[in-house]
C-alpha cells in the first residue's frame, strides 16, 4: 500500500513536469529519457485493495457555547457571589471583638520531710496531668457556663451588639443555657498541651473589659474547682485513718473503764501487790507456826505434862493455824487439797482487764501513728492553680479576622466549584 501512494505521487509529478515543459517548449524530459509522451498512461488499477481517503473540511473558527456559558454563570454563582457577600458581611455587619489571653497549669508541690532532707532525697514541684485533664474537661462543661454567666452575665455581654446587625456572632439574650453553652465554644479558645500540661485560653467580646472579666472570672473559677479537688483529695487520704482512731479510742475508753468498774466493786486497786503481801503475810505465819511447834516440842521434853506453858503453846499452835488457814482461804490456795476461789477469781478478771486494756492502749497508738502519718503525707502535697499569664487588657480588635475568613471563603468557593466541574465534564464524555 505505500508504495502503490508514492508511485501516484511520482506520476502526478511528472505530468506537472511535461505540462510546464511544453508550456516553455522545453523538450520533455520523458522525451529526453526515450519516453513515448503520445501513448496514454496505464490507466491505475482501481480494487478494494486501494484505500480511499475522506478529507474533512478545514475546522471553524472557536465559538462559545452553551456549555462555556453554563461555566461562567456557574463559577459567577458559586465563586464570585458568596465571596462579595462574605466581604460584604464583614467589612459592613460584623462587630468588631477584642480578645482576653489567659495561660495556666495544675501545679502540685512535694514538700520533702526531715528525714528525706537528711538523707539527701527532695522533691521538686510538678504539673498533675490528671488534674490538668480534669480542668481541661471542666472547661467547656456546663457548670462552668453557669457559674460564669452568674458572675458576669454573659448573656448582656455577647449580646452588646444586636443579634439583626450581626447574626453569626451576636448572642440572642433570651438563648437557652444550651444556646449559651454553644455560643461559649465560639467564644472561648482553649489550647491544651498535653506533654508540658499547659492550658491556653483566648476570650472574645465586643468590648475589652467584657472579654478581661470573663478571662478573670474563669480563672478564678478554675482555681476554686482545683482547690475542691485538693480538698476532696486530702479528706480521701485520711479518712480511713481517722475512722481507725476513732475506733482505737473507743475500744481504750471501753476497757479502761471496765478496768474502773472492777476496781470500785472490789476495792482492790491491783490484787498482784495484795496477793504479794498476802503471800508474805502467809510466809510469816508459816515461819511462826515451825518456831511455836518447835517450842512445842522442847516444852513437852523438859517439862510435865500439866504444865501451863504447854497449854499456852498448844493454843498458840492453834491460832497460828486458823491464820494460815483464813489467809490460804483469802488466797484461793484451799486447804487439805481443796480449791479456793475468792482472791483467785478475783486476779484471773484483774488480768483479762489489764490484756484488754494493753491491747487497746496498742491499738491506739498505732492508729494515731498512722493517722499522723498521713497528715504528714497530705501537708507535703499541695495542689493549685499556677497562672504563668494573667488576664489581659486588648487595645485593638484583632476579631473578627477578616482577611483570613474571606481568603477561606474564596479557596472553598473555587474548589467546590472546580470539584462540580470536573463531574460535570466527567458526566458529559460518559454519555
Amino acid at each position: 500500500m505505500p508504495d502503490s501512494s508514492q508511485d501516484d505521487a511520482q506520476l502526478i509529478g511528472k505530468i506537472r513536469h511535461l505540462k510546464h515543459s511544453a508550456q516553455s517548449g522545453a523538450a520533455p524530459a520523458g522525451a529526453a529519457a526515450g519516453v513515448d509522451l503520445s501513448e496514454p498512461a496505464p490507466a491505475r488499477p482501481v480494487g478494494p485493495d486501494i484505500p480511499k481517503f475522506n478529507i474533512k473540511p478545514p475546522a471553524k473558527p472557536a465559538r462559545p457555547r452553551k456549555r462555556h456559558r453554563f461555566l461562567v454563570f456557574t463559577f459567577m454563582l458559586l465563586v464570585v457571589s458568596p465571596i462579595v457577600l462574605v466581604a460584604y458581611y464583614l467589612w459592613t455587619q460584623a462587630a468588631d471583638q477584642y480578645a482576653s489571653r489567659v495561660a495556666f497549669s495544675v501545679r502540685t508541690e512535694e514538700q520533702s520531710s526531715a528525714i528525706e532532707l537528711l538523707g539527701g532525697i527532695t522533691e521538686l514541684s510538678g504539673s498533675s496531668s490528671s488534674d490538668t485533664d480534669i480542668l481541661f474537661a471542666y472547661l467547656s462543661s456546663q457548670e462552668l457556663v453557669s457559674r460564669v454567666d452568674q458572675r458576669v452575665d454573659l448573656r448582656t455581654v455577647w449580646s452588646r451588639i444586636n443579634i439583626e446587625q450581626d447574626p453569626i456572632f451576636a448572642f440572642d439574650p433570651e438563648g437557652t443555657i444550651e444556646d449559651l453553652q454553644e455560643h461559649w465554644e465560639r467564644k472561648i479558645s482553649i489550647i491544651y498541651d498535653s506533654s508540658t500540661g499547659l492550658i491556653d485560653l483566648e476570650v472574645l467580646a465586643f468590648d475589652p473589659q467584657d472579654a478581661l472579666r470573663v478571662a478573670q472570672a474563669i480563672l478564678d473559677e478554675c482555681t476554686a474547682m482545683i482547690n475542691s479537688l485538693s480538698r476532696i483529695a486530702q479528706e480521701d487520704s485520711i479518712r480511713f485513718t481517722r475512722e481507725e482512731l476513732a475506733s482505737a479510742v473507743e475500744r481504750l475508753k471501753t476497757a479502761r473503764r471496765a478496768l474502773t468498774q472492777f476496781r470500785n466493786r472490789t476495792q482492790i486497786v491491783d490484787p498482784s501487790i495484795d496477793t504479794q503481801n498476802q503471800m508474805g503475810l502467809l510466809v510469816t505465819l508459816q515461819q511462826q507456826l515451825a518456831e511455836a511447834l518447835i517450842d512445842h516440842d522442847l516444852l513437852q521434853d523438859t517439862t510435865r505434862e500439866n504444865d501451863p506453858r504447854i497449854t499456852q503453846a498448844k493454843r498458840r499452835i492453834e491460832v497460828i493455824e486458823g491464820r494460815i488457814s483464813s489467809e490460804r482461804g483469802n488466797l484461793g490456795l484451799g486447804v487439805d487439797g481443796e480449791s479456793g476461789e475468792a482472791f483467785a477469781n478475783l486476779v484471773g478478771e484483774y488480768e483479762g482487764l489489764i490484756v484488754d486494756r494493753e491491747f487497746a492502749e496498742a491499738a491506739y497508738v498505732a492508729a494515731l501513728a498512722a493517722h499522723d502519718l498521713a497528715l504528714a503525707e497530705v501537708r507535703k502535697q499541695s495542689r493549685y492553680l499556677a497562672a504563668h499569664v494573667k488576664p489581659t487588657l486588648a487595645e485593638r480588635a484583632q476579631f473578627p479576622k477578616r482577611e483570613l475568613i474571606l481568603a477561606l471563603s474564596a479557596v472553598f468557593c473555587f474548589f467546590t466549584w472546580s470539584i462540580l466541574c470536573l463531574v460535570y465534564y466527567s458526566l458529559r464524555d460518559r454519555s
